[in-house]
């Protein structure tokens, strides 16, 4: 690919752990790498079918490689979907997108285990999301660094540090999605990060399984349970929660059988009341979060919230309980709406890709070194 030598329009796909559907956003960026904003956003609810599919493939099955193929195109024509909308909605012409950059949806992430490498895999056709749009596809963004020995994750930290950071104090940012994960900003320092924990995996699976709602609207449900003190701690017990960066995480550990065990274990002295145990979760992935802000972001001057978990009022309340005097606000606040952010950071890393630029950072994944991240399918 030829290095464009001036502003370009990208597309970044973003579909996370939490399942909801795919993100995505029109962005404008100089070919200096300058982040010059969202022109549009659009966003696709996967169909329920697809969602379940998604989630059945979390865990081994039967006729996995079959399933996941078309899993994969079925979340490449969503893809697609979401690109049409946002060239329609801007009376953009495909020609004029340098290129797209595409997550995918991961079903397992498994860094460093088994043979000593590893792998993450986010299913997404990036020859069929070529296809259907007539622009060049950058996807598989994670692999490269797993390969070098790193996590794969977080890589949103680097676009963090371009957009949010400031030269005169210490920030980080939370993205509280399926996972939450924190970037660690401080003037002239490479970005920190790693993943906390579950965002709002569990607290969507626990009212899914109990009312039939994808998410809890506000928080209102947790609002109105009581946090079980024993439970909260069980949870807490996990040893994941005391590794130290690198670390990484997802549906891989913390998935509804992790959680069930908790309960039943819970149950045998006293069978908890749904809601309270919706409190209780929401107050777990906020007590994460903020354990790790005082641990490793003490000296943070604030901390900016993107992701669903933005929307949870609950959880704001809670983690603004935890974190006394440290001032909490949206991404928002900075411009860049909170359900923009992730998949903006994915435009972001297609820029780098177009440049053979780097765009993980070592002191991030454990990667043995910088690397250009992504495989290109050419329109």
């Amino acid at each position: 690919m030829s290095e464009p030598h001036h502003d370009a329009l990208f597309i970044g796909l973003m579909s996370g752990t939490s399942l909801d559907g795919v993100d995505g956003v029109l962005c404008r960026l100089g070919a200096d790498g300058r982040w010059l904003g969202v022109l549009a956003h659009a966003h696709q609810p996967f169909p329920d079918a697809l969602r379940q599919s998604l989630m059945a493939l979390q865990a081994s099955g039967p006729d996995e490689l079959h399933r996941a193929a078309l899993a994969g195109n079925a979340i490449a024509e969503r893809y697609a979907e979401v690109v049409h909308t946002l060239l329609a909605r801007t009376g953009t012409p495909a020609h004029a997108v340098r290129a797209i950059g595409a997550h995918g949806q991961t079903v397992r992430h498994q860094p460093g285990l088994h043979d000593g490498v590893g792998y993450t895999l986010q299913l997404g056709n990036g020859a069929l999301l070529a296809e259907r749009t007539g622009i060049d596809v950058i996807a598989d963004l994670r692999s490269r660094d797993v390969a070098a020995g790193g996590q794969g994750a977080p890589l949103v930290p680097c676009f963090h540090q371009h957009v949010f950071g400031r030269p005169d104090a210490t920030r980080a940012v939370v993205n509280i999605g399926g996972i939450s994960n924190l970037t660690i900003l401080r003037p002239s320092e490479p970005a920190r990060g790693f993943d906390c924990g579950p965002g709002n995996a569990l607290m969507d699976h626990w009212i899914h399984h109990h009312q039939g709602h994808d998410y809890d609207d506000r928080g209102a449900w947790a609002a109105s349970g009581t946090v079980l003190p024993v439970l909260l701690a069980d949870l807490l017990a996990q040893p994941y929660f005391a590794l130290q960066p690198p670390k990484s995480t997802g549906r891989d550990l913390f998935h509804p059988a992790w959680l069930q065990e908790r309960l039943d274990a819970l149950a045998a002295v006293a069978k908890p009341i749904p809601a309270d145990v919706q409190a209780t979760l929401c107050e777990f992935t906020a007590a994460t979060i903020a354990d790790d802000v005082q641990r490793h972001a003490a000296d943070a001057a604030d901390l900016l919230v993107c992701g669903g978990g933005a929307f949870n009022d609950a959880l704001i309340g809670r983690l603004k309980a935890r974190l006394p005097g440290l001032v909490i606000h949206s991404t928002d606040t900075q411009g860049l709406p909170a359900l923009q952010v992730e998949a903006a950071a994915f435009a972001w890393l297609a820029h780098r890709h177009v440049h053979r630029w780097a765009a993980n950072e070592p002191a991030v994944t454990g990667a043995a070194g910088l690397r250009v991240l992504g495989a290109c399918y050419p329109a």
